[in-house]
């Protein structure tokens, strides 16, 4: 008898819906033919619904880290002054990628599990000469957070700089709009809230960043701006694409479009919302204590005094067949994380919440027994 599939609630690779994978499944077809160039012209135009743009939307064959180097690597010269704004893991790599192209970095930064203000970022532009580039991410995922995107930007485009947003767990799941909200480079990934396996990176371009690029002395060759640009005007890629997982995204562009950006966001804050609800009503404390700065991708959690995360992590595994996150790095043995990202329905939370309930009884921690599921049922009740 196969095993069953786990339940994937982890901030990525999230679950994939049965006609994506049949999608993906097919055999592929040549890359420059009239059918695929069909194809891409249908996701091109799609990308920019969802990333809120009428700018280009480059599509690359690698994780969102990709994308990431693409985006320094072609506006970045040796010496170049850059800020990245640091409230997690994948803010600390936006720095690390500036460091090897030799640019110069400030780094600001707060308390993992809270957030850059507006008034941080205002405080600290107020003291420091121009910055080409401005980094920040809006959904942070080693943590649980997620910046006020909207107002940070408006501080930015008061400036000459750059405006940078990691929005790989962001995208499909929160309010991310581009153009309206003046981001210079957006990127995002395919394992999040669009529902494809790992592999495909996506990469939004403003006039402005390109003008940029053009006057950058040693520009990556593989995610170069120029040579996807030139691609995208005949709706293909410069290098040979996933085609299987191009195939993929043709299916989830077309979900997500079905649905609508502003349900999807809806269906991943009133997920979000209730099951920090039932984290609360069971007596467990959450990492990010502000609910406004909370993630639509997930949630981060502190463990009961005197048990482990990674043994909470271990019988949900071992015993329900349910895979949830922990921690990174410093806090790999603080937290434990529980995704809402994508594909996931009411039934997985239940599922979920009913299961860490019953494994946290079992490691030995009082609570109000069915308290959490109770909770969630009557927050999913809710319109």
């Amino acid at each position: 008898m196969p095993k069953k599939n786990p339940l994937m609630m982890i901030p990525g690779p999230t679950p994939i819906p049965q006609s994506i994978l049949k999608a993906i499944a097919r055999q592929p077809i040549k890359h420059r033919s009239d059918e695929f160039t069909s194809i891409m012209q249908e996701i091109y135009t799609n990308l920019k619904y969802i990333f809120q743009t009428k700018n280009d939307v480059f599509i690359f064959a690698s994780s969102g880290t990709g994308a990431m180097c693409g985006a320094l690597e072609n506006i970045l010269n040796p010496k170049d002054r850059i800020l990245c704004l640091v409230t997690g893991k994948f803010g600390e790599r936006w720095a690390e990628i500036a460091k090897l192209r030799g640019a110069e970095v400030d780094i600001l930064s707060c308390n993992f599990g809270e957030v850059i203000t507006p008034k941080m970022l205002q405080d600290h532009l107020s003291l420091h000469k121009p910055y080409k580039a401005i980094t920040l991410t809006h959904s942070e995922t080693s943590t649980g957070v997620a910046n006020d995107l909207q107002s940070l930007c408006a501080i930015i485009k008061k400036t000459e700089s750059l405006c940078i947003v990691d929005g790989i767990s962001s995208i499909c799941a929160m309010p991310c709009k581009m153009d309206e909200w003046g981001i210079d480079i957006l990127i995002s990934g395919s394992q999040k809230g669009l529902m494809l396996p790992s592999g495909l990176s996506f990469l939004a371009l403003s006039a402005k960043a390109y003008e940029i690029h053009k006057k950058c002395l040693f520009p990556s060759f593989y995610f170069n701006f120029s040579l996807h640009k030139e691609a995208l005007k005949k709706n293909t890629t410069p290098f040979t694409p996933s085609i299987n997982l191009i195939f993929g995204l043709l299916e989830s562009l077309r979900i997500i479009k079905n649905i609508g950006l502003e349900n999807l966001y809806h269906k991943h804050k009133k997920h979000t919302f209730a099951l920090r609800d039932a984290i609360r009503a069971m007596g467990l404390e959450l990492f990010v204590k502000d609910d406004a700065h909370a993630s639509y991708a997930t949630t981060s959690i502190i463990p009961p005094n005197g048990i482990k995360a990674q043994d909470i992590i271990k019988h949900l595994q071992e015993n329900y067949n349910i895979i949830i996150a922990s921690g990174q790095q410093e806090l790999e043995e603080k937290i434990f994380r529980i995704g809402t990202l994508g594909y996931i329905h009411n039934e997985d939370l239940i599922q979920t919440i009913t299961a860490l309930e019953q494994t946290l009884q079992s490691l030995g921690y009082k609570f109000e027994n069915k308290i959490g599921t109770q909770t969630l049922l009557e927050k999913l009740k809710m319109p």
